[in-house]
């Protein structure tokens, strides 16, 4: 609405201009004409009127407010500016010896309204991204209710409501697939660009989109609760922060005002002073405080802030804390979690092996995927999904217990059954050859009635970008470091299969936050990068916080920024574009203050051979705007 006002502002103005310059004597004088006729310069007045208080009432109410607020700033400058140039023309028209300033003041007023309307469009691109986020979720859903399906309105919906998502629509709300499998896009929302196949008990997100299949889903996420909802409002939240940066412009903007009026009154006064009139000394003041408008400062910083937030939510990088984003240039070693962050965290299972002539490896599987399938451990996920893949029927088990750190048990079609690791062996008094029971692989053993009738070895693979990632980190000479419970075996072969600088092993939720601790006593600017909830002390003690999430889990509190796919490569592209964000704002920052260094002194008029007009003051100003507007949107090249 704001640049709608601005664009008819600024053509209405532009109109009523040509027929004020043609009736300015300096313009006659100028093409040696004289189109002055009885009452011209009443018609001059009224038509300069119509352009001070329908052009330049944004810039006056822009005072008021300011005034209000006791924050003087552009608004202040701009409004005393042309308030001056007009009553100072009106009182020559009814008498005061001089020149009328009404055609400098005109094309004033059109340059700054062009100035802002241009300034507006580039600023409502970088609110563009977040409007695209908020337009991902469609406007209806298809309700299940007694194997029958209606239209609803999405704020109908209530936790635990059966959708019907049919192939090619958005996903209405966060849910869980409870029949059907399906590819859904989820790029727009954190960034993985290819779709992502998702089955029964497996989560999705409001907003992406269903491929080729018809899937049912209970409803999980509504309102304020959803995903979508969460990202859009971590993301406001970001962009109405302040860092040290932008404090920094604040401050320079705001003294730069006071500067801008007490050398425009005192160019002013110094001119009266020297013997010039008065109408040349006004025009030398209102240059001055036109042309050293802090707007381009004003601008730098917020503009770029509020691009690189929009961006990073688009690339599923959220940012809690601007801060620490802008920090993050700093940083000298990167801290990893294992699991789901270096690694899939899938745990697949690499090999089953029976060691009791009575049970087949498939009984195996059988009987170990039934003991722990109430268990929400990865590993009895990944025994579900190999049982799913062989299409095996897996018995209930009754009476289940979970050990912590020796395993679970309950009974399987009978039978007492066991399943657990290193400790559950020597629970049971059952030994087995040192290679087995040692290596890089996570095994599972199995007993059925207090026999170890085999094991099963599960492996969670190194994820292919890990590689590179940890490859550019070291291009940028950061150190990359493990931080892992897992035990010293493990760690090893991860860290020495990627190149990492150091690696860190059985470590306890606890111990981590005094690792981080030991790091920046060694003066390393550190990153830590964690699940957000077990390492939580970590991240909140480390100089740059890293919350990695998948789907709809959302960071803990202590995080600054989330990255909403879990994938190394997300880590380079926070570090690369936080520095990139930075530069610009430096850029953006040295643009606007050179400018004004270089243009002051031009504007008060004082070096010989150097004069320029009002209007030309405010059409350098404007393109020192403008400039720094089109450099904060040249960020949006600078991710990916």
């Amino acid at each position: 609405m704001m640049i709608k006002d601005f664009k008819r502002r600024f053509w209405i103005s532009l109109i009523l201009t040509l027929p004020i310059l043609a009736l300015a004597p300096m313009i006659q004088g100028v093409l040696g004409v004289d189109w002055s006729f009885t009452g011209s310069n009443y018609l001059h007045f009224g038509l300069s009127s119509i352009v001070y208080f329908y052009g330049g009432w944004p810039f006056l109410k822009g005072l008021v407010s300011e005034l209000k607020s006791k924050s003087m700033g552009m608004m202040t400058l701009i409004a005393v500016a042309i308030s001056a140039a007009y009553f100072y023309s009106v009182a020559v028209v009814f008498g005061l010896e001089g020149q009328t300033f009404f055609w400098e003041l005109a094309t004033l007023i059109d340059v700054m309204l062009l100035g802002h309307w241009l300034e507006m469009r580039s600023i409502l691109g970088a609110s563009k991204a977040l409007e695209a986020l908020a337009d991902l979720m469609p406007n209806e859903a298809n309700l299940v209710e007694d194997d029958q399906t209606r239209k609803v309105k999405i704020d109908e919906l209530k936790e635990d409501d059966i959708i019907l998502i049919r192939p090619g629509e958005k996903v209405p709300a966060d849910g869980i697939i409870i029949e059907g499998e399906s590819d859904f896009n989820e790029s727009m929302l954190t960034g993985e660009s290819k779709p992502i196949t998702k089955s029964v008990e497996e989560e999705v997100i409001g907003g992406a989109i269903n491929g080729n299949s018809v899937v049912k889903v209970r409803v999980k996420g509504i309102g304020e609760e959803g995903y979508l909802s969460k990202v859009i409002d971590m993301v406001q939240t970001a962009q109405k922060q302040k860092s040290k940066t932008q404090r920094l412009a604040d401050t320079a903007a705001k003294w730069l005002t006071i500067v801008a009026l007490v050398l425009g009154f005192g160019t002013f006064f110094t001119w009266l002073a020297l013997g010039e009139n008065l109408a040349f000394s006004m025009e030398r003041m209102v240059t001055v405080m036109v042309i050293c408008c802090p707007h381009a400062l004003g601008l730098a910083i917020p503009l770029v802030a509020s691009i690189s937030t929009s961006i990073s939510a688009q690339n599923g990088l959220l940012i809690r804390n601007r801060t620490a984003f802008e920090s993050s240039r700093k940083i000298s070693t990167i801290v990893f979690d294992k699991t789901g962050t270096l690694t899939k965290g899938s745990h697949e299972i690499t090999r089953i092996v029976s060691l009791h002539s009575d049970y087949t490896e498939t009984e195996l599987l059988t009987y170990a995927a039934a003991v722990e399938s109430p268990s929400e451990h990865h590993i009895a996920k990944g025994l579900a999904r190999k049982a799913k893949e062989d299409k095996l029927d897996i018995p209930s088990v009754t009476d289940f217990k979970y050990t912590a750190g020796v395993g679970v048990n309950g009974k399987v079609n009978g039978k007492e059954v066991h399943a657990g690791g290193n400790m559950l062996l020597e629970k049971m008094n059952e030994t087995v050859d040192k290679d087995e029971k040692e290596g890089v692989e996570t095994k599972v053993f199995t007993f059925v009635e207090g026999e170890l009738i085999g094991f099963i070895t599960f492996a969670d693979e190194i994820r292919e970008s890990s590689f590179d990632a940890i490859k550019t980190l070291h291009d940028h000479n950061i150190k990359a470091s493990l931080l892992t419970g897992d035990n010293e075996i493990v760690a090893k072969d991860v860290a020495d299969k990627l190149g990492l600088d150091d690696y860190m092993a059985e470590v306890l939720p606890d111990q981590k936050l005094e690792k981080i601790k030991e790091l920046q006593a060694q003066d390393e600017f550190v990153a830590m990068v964690g699940d957000g909830v077990n390492d939580a002390p970590a991240l909140a003690q480390a100089d740059v916080g890293i919350a990695i999430g998948s789907g709809t889990d959302v960071a803990a509190e202590t995080a600054d920024i989330v990255l909403m796919d879990s994938d190394p490569k997300d880590i380079v592209n926070l570090i690369l574009f936080g520095k990139a964000t930075y530069q610009k704002m430096v850029q953006n920052l040295v643009w606007a203050t050179g400018y004004n260094v270089i243009a002051l002194p031009i504007a008060t008029g004082f070096i010989p051979g150097l004069m320029i007009s009002p209007a030309f003051g405010a059409a350098l100003m404007s393109v020192s705007t403008i400039v720094c507007a089109l450099n904060a949107q040249l960020l949006r090249r600078k991710i990916g």
